[in-house]
């Protein structure tokens, strides 16, 4: 594992905060700007974090960012249909090739996750001010570590079951809200060569983030989605009998 500081992109939708004086307020530096601002104060000089949002030129996701990108974390709600297919593509290609990809909230039914997860990643919501739980159920994981148990969200929106997604490689936290709903919130998956976390709390009409362990959590994510290799596509490629090592005859499926 390089010592160098984790590369991160915090990417945000950053639609409410123009058009919503209340999120506005909430949020006078746009969730992203929170975001960054939270996990910096955990994460410190092991991470350099930037931030780029929907309406810069290709979305901010450059082919040249995406390649100094370690981890790219993503929330967005209102504006899925507005991502470019393109700029999809190219972040899925990253992501299989290794980049980690944090997405939160309401970043559910962004299209690179329903992509990488191959379903329609539905659930059932109801946003009346519900207190959250946060309650982890893999304490040896290190995502969960310094983790409070439960952490406590006086304020949001409550993600229920069922939550169609694939069964997570590992769950590490499930929550709980007023009205009785459980919610699998915190979920890791591989994909490629890269690492996902899925962490749910985090809505636009609710201070969470600026709450320090929703914060620590994403920080904790990002350690966690940090790839440890050379970024690389997996390729398909022949191979003669006893030669273990040159194949050939094929490229990969995106060069092709």
């Amino acid at each position: 594992m390089t010592n160098e500081p984790i590369r991160v992109v915090i990417w945000g939708e950053n639609r409410h905060e123009q058009v919503e004086s209340s999120v506005a307020e909430r949020y006078p530096d746009g969730m992203h700007g929170a975001i960054a601002k939270g996990v910096g104060e955990w994460l410190g000089e092991k991470a350099t974090i930037t931030t780029h949002t929907l309406d810069e030129p290709e979305h901010g996701l450059t082919a040249d960012v995406l390649a100094e990108t370690d981890v790219l974390v993503w929330w967005g709600h209102a504006a899925h249909h507005e991502v470019d297919d393109e700029i999809v593509e190219r972040v899925h290609r990253h992501v299989l090739a290794g980049m980690g990809l944090v997405v939160l909230h309401s970043g559910h039914w962004s299209k690179i996750f329903v992509k990488l997860m191959g379903t329609t990643c539905t659930l059932r919501w109801r946003s009346q001010h519900d207190r959250e739980l946060v309650w982890t159920v893999n304490p040896q994981h290190p995502i969960a570590r310094g983790i409070p148990n439960p952490i406590v969200i006086p304020e949001q929106e409550m993600y229920g079951e069922y939550f169609d997604v694939p069964t997570p490689d590992e769950l590490v936290f499930i929550s709980g809200f007023t009205g009785g709903e459980v919610f699998r919130s915190g979920m890791t998956y591989r994909r490629g060569f890269g690492r996902i976390f899925y962490f749910s709390p985090g809505d636009q009409d609710f201070p969470v983030y600026h709450h320090p362990d929703v914060n620590h959590v994403i920080a904790n994510g990002i350690e966690w989605a940090r790839p440890d290799r050379e970024r690389e596509t997996p390729v398909l490629l022949r191979y003669e009998t006893d030669d273990f090592f040159n194949g050939h005859g094929y490229q990969g499926a995106f060069e092709r």
